[in-house]
């Protein structure tokens, strides 16, 4: 079975798209659908801004979106899924690359994630950590430990754990993950507590657009983050949706699952390699490739 997953916030760089713009009508038409939607030239800051532009929340979940999205719709008739996952921003993607969502009204809900995210993090500042080595109950027992925000955000892989909190909370639990024997603690460049209650400004605001947005069903099973299994009831997938800013995304529980239900394949559409890695680590049995 045939699983297509979709990366999220971090895989970004600069030219990621072009080739599709350049080469294919369908995804230039596309491209230029979204400078319209979101009144500025995204496209632009994609193919030949800077790193800065695109470390932007506001600018890098479109972008990664917009390349996901896009590159799915140019498989055409090679796009049959037998499940889809994505992680964080890219469960967005998976949606509407699987029919739960017009592409025009999915990419209004991500830029009101960004926007709003965005908004949170700049009223709070924050961070993030990776903690490498280390088995996920530990991570939990020793966040758990900490005064202050400081919650498991990323179960990416067995042996990988993004924390989320304040930045008092993060440094102090990066002290005692090493003290504790983990391999790495190592704080995050990011823009704020992503996963996190930190987020609960941005969740409220994006809870009320997505009540108001038309879900369908799936072409195929969303394998969803914030319970990893899953999921193809509209007003499932939406519930879900709206609790994923600040709960854990439950990476390595999906791909688990998916591989118990069956999957042999995995393709990742969109920028970078993150998600091939992560997947290769958790089922090696499982084939993956990926598509820029």
């Amino acid at each position: 079975m045939k699983a297509f997953v979709f990366p999220g916030q971090g895989a970004q760089f600069v030219g990621m798209g072009k080739d599709l713009y350049d080469n294919n009508a369908e995804a230039r038409e596309m491209f230029e659908k979204a400078n319209e939607v979101l009144g500025f030239r995204i496209t632009d800051l994609m193919f030949n801004g800077t790193e800065d532009d695109l470390k932007q929340t506001k600018v890098t979940q479109p972008a990664v979106f917009l390349h996901s999205v896009i590159l799915a719709k140019t498989l055409g008739d090679e796009f049959k899924p037998d499940m889809v996952a994505g992680h964080s921003l890219g469960e967005f993607s998976a949606l509407v690359a699987a029919g739960v969502l017009p592409f025009e009204q999915g990419l209004k809900l991500v830029e009101t994630r960004a926007l709003a995210m965005q908004k949170a993090c700049e009223a709070t500042p924050s961070t993030m950590a990776a903690i490498i080595g280390m088995e996920d109950e530990k991570v939990e027992e020793i966040c758990a430990s900490i005064d202050g925000v400081c919650v498991p955000a990323n179960y990416n892989s067995p042996g990988q754990v993004v924390i989320s909190g304040s930045f008092e909370a993060i440094e102090e639990a990066c002290a005692k993950f090493k003290e504790a024997g983990a391999r790495r603690a190592l704080p995050l460049k990011v823009g704020g507590a992503f996963h996190s209650p930190l987020m609960e400004p941005a969740r409220e605001e994006l809870a009320k657009a997505i009540h108001e947005a038309n879900f369908s069903e799936p072409i195929c099973p969303i394998y969803q983050d914030v319970d990893a299994k899953p999921h193809t009831a509209p007003e499932e997938i939406k519930e879900n949706l709206i609790k994923q800013l600040t709960a854990p995304v439950r990476w390595s529980h999906i791909v688990a699952n998916m591989a118990a239900d069956g999957m042999t394949e995995a393709v990742e559409l969109g920028p970078g390699k993150v998600l091939q890695g992560l997947i290769g680590r958790t089922c090696k049995e499982v084939e993956v490739s990926g598509m820029e």
